[in-house]
Protein backbone atom coordinates (compact mmCIF):
# COMPACT_ATOMS: atom_id res chain seq x y z
CA UNK A 1 0.00 0.00 0.00
CA UNK A 2 2.93 2.36 0.62
CA UNK A 3 3.63 2.49 -3.13
CA UNK A 4 0.49 4.62 -3.56
CA UNK A 5 1.83 7.45 -1.40
CA UNK A 6 4.15 9.96 -3.06
CA UNK A 7 6.07 12.92 -1.77
CA UNK A 8 5.14 16.27 -3.27
CA UNK A 9 8.52 16.31 -5.01
CA UNK A 10 7.80 13.03 -6.79
CA UNK A 11 4.25 14.17 -7.57
CA UNK A 12 5.48 17.35 -9.27
CA UNK A 13 7.96 15.27 -11.27
CA UNK A 14 5.10 13.09 -12.47
CA UNK A 15 2.99 16.15 -13.28
CA UNK A 16 5.75 17.51 -15.51
CA UNK A 17 6.31 14.08 -17.04
CA UNK A 18 2.57 13.80 -17.73
CA UNK A 19 2.63 17.03 -19.75
CA UNK A 20 5.30 15.78 -22.14
CA UNK A 21 5.13 11.97 -21.98
CA UNK A 22 2.79 9.14 -21.10
CA UNK A 23 2.60 7.92 -17.55
CA UNK A 24 2.46 4.25 -16.70
CA UNK A 25 -0.67 2.91 -15.05
CA UNK A 26 0.98 2.83 -11.63
CA UNK A 27 2.28 6.40 -12.05
CA UNK A 28 -1.21 7.60 -13.01
CA UNK A 29 -2.68 5.87 -9.98
CA UNK A 30 -0.03 7.25 -7.62
CA UNK A 31 -0.49 10.79 -8.94
CA UNK A 32 -4.27 10.59 -8.75
CA UNK A 33 -4.13 9.38 -5.14
CA UNK A 34 -1.64 12.07 -4.18
CA UNK A 35 -3.65 14.89 -5.79
CA UNK A 36 -6.81 13.70 -4.05
CA UNK A 37 -5.08 14.44 -0.73
CA UNK A 38 -2.85 17.38 -1.68
CA UNK A 39 -4.34 20.70 -2.75
CA UNK A 40 -0.91 22.20 -3.39
CA UNK A 41 -0.02 19.62 -6.03
CA UNK A 42 -3.44 19.95 -7.65
CA UNK A 43 -2.89 23.69 -7.92
CA UNK A 44 0.65 23.10 -9.18
CA UNK A 45 -0.72 20.93 -11.99
CA UNK A 46 -3.25 23.58 -13.03
CA UNK A 47 -0.58 26.29 -13.03
CA UNK A 48 1.88 24.12 -14.91
CA UNK A 49 -0.69 23.32 -17.60
CA UNK A 50 -1.56 27.03 -17.87
CA UNK A 51 2.10 27.96 -18.34
CA UNK A 52 2.65 25.17 -20.87
CA UNK A 53 -0.40 26.30 -22.85
CA UNK A 54 0.89 29.88 -22.86
CA UNK A 55 4.35 28.85 -24.00
CA UNK A 56 3.02 26.62 -26.76
CA UNK A 57 0.80 29.42 -28.10
CA UNK A 58 3.88 31.42 -29.10
CA UNK A 59 4.97 30.63 -32.63
CA UNK A 60 8.44 31.13 -33.93
CA UNK A 61 8.62 33.44 -36.93
CA UNK A 62 9.12 31.39 -40.07
CA UNK A 63 10.39 34.16 -42.30
CA UNK A 64 13.25 35.34 -40.09
CA UNK A 65 16.28 35.99 -42.25
CA UNK A 66 19.55 37.17 -40.79
CA UNK A 67 22.71 37.96 -42.68
CA UNK A 68 25.20 36.41 -40.27
CA UNK A 69 28.27 37.89 -41.95
CA UNK A 70 26.83 41.39 -41.71
CA UNK A 71 25.81 40.79 -38.08
CA UNK A 72 29.31 39.54 -37.19
CA UNK A 73 30.85 42.61 -38.84
CA UNK A 74 28.55 44.99 -36.93
CA UNK A 75 29.38 43.31 -33.62
CA UNK A 76 33.10 43.35 -34.36
CA UNK A 77 32.98 47.03 -35.37
CA UNK A 78 31.08 47.95 -32.21
CA UNK A 79 33.52 46.02 -30.02
CA UNK A 80 36.49 47.68 -31.69
CA UNK A 81 34.99 51.16 -31.32
CA UNK A 82 34.14 50.50 -27.65
CA UNK A 83 37.68 49.38 -26.85
CA UNK A 84 39.25 52.60 -28.21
Amino acid sequence: MHFLFLSCLKATELIEKKIHFRLSFSEKLQLKMHKSMCDACSKYEKQSLFIEKGISSFQKPTNLQVDLDQLKKRITDQLESASK
